[in-house]
């Protein structure tokens, strides 16, 4: 059990690099669209503390991590206000603001795969790179599904006509269930994990 917590705690510290970047991303997007709502409340920052949500970003992570033991951990971080009647474009926009945060994930891990390619190799960064680089990939992916809240939704609501996009916005409300349920039962391993090896497979060959 002591090992499985430290292998979490050094978890926990890599997931929060990821979803610090991540929720940056979204505020500043949404900034730099027309909307300071991120700016106002403090979240336009790369300080984690600022984005820590106690039940999702650790509890419903530790939780995940020792009924899989250890296999998988996953969190998200306080989402960034955004009032997207603010934005410039309000639906073009909300698809912006809604790929800003897995695209800083994406950006982030190609980015350590170079620096990974140049810098000696010991075991302690080796750990550290390798495990930083697929908590990226796996955000980036993961927060591409499209079921409320996360951020593949958003871009879909972007995307279909306004009635349709109302109608769908109206499962938001049931979104977390849904996401619980398709992680215990594995489904979403079937939609995630094939996209992250590949990415990774990508980024081992650049």
């Amino acid at each position: 059990m002591a090992v499985n917590l430290i292998d979490f705690l050094i978890s926990f510290v890599l997931l929060m690099a990821g979803v610090t970047v991540h929720e940056f991303a979204h505020g500043w997007v949404a900034y730099k669209r027309g909307d300071n709502t991120a700016k106002l409340s403090g979240r336009l920052t790369l300080n984690p503390l600022a984005h820590i949500d106690p039940m999702m970003t650790f509890i419903f992570p530790l939780i995940l991590f020792l009924s899989t033991g250890g296999r998988f951990v996953f969190g998200a971080a306080k989402p960034v206000p955004v009032n997207f009647s603010e934005l410039k474009n309000p639906r073009r926009d909300m698809v912006l603001v809604g790929l800003a945060g897995p695209a800083a994930n994406f950006l982030l891990a190609f980015v350590l795969s170079l620096l990974w390619k140049i810098i000696p190799h010991f075991q302690l960064n080796t750990f550290i790179f390798s495990s930083l680089i697929t908590i990226n990939v796996v955000l980036g992916v993961f927060n591409l599904i499209p079921i409320p809240p996360l951020d593949g939704s958003r871009v879909l609501m972007g995307i279909l006509p306004p009635p349709l996009a109302f109608k769908y916005a109206a499962i938001d409300r049931y979104g977390f269930i849904i996401i619980i349920a398709l992680l215990w039962l594995r489904v979403l391993d079937l939609a995630v994990f094939p996209l992250v090896n590949l990415i990774l497979n990508l980024l081992g060959r650049l």
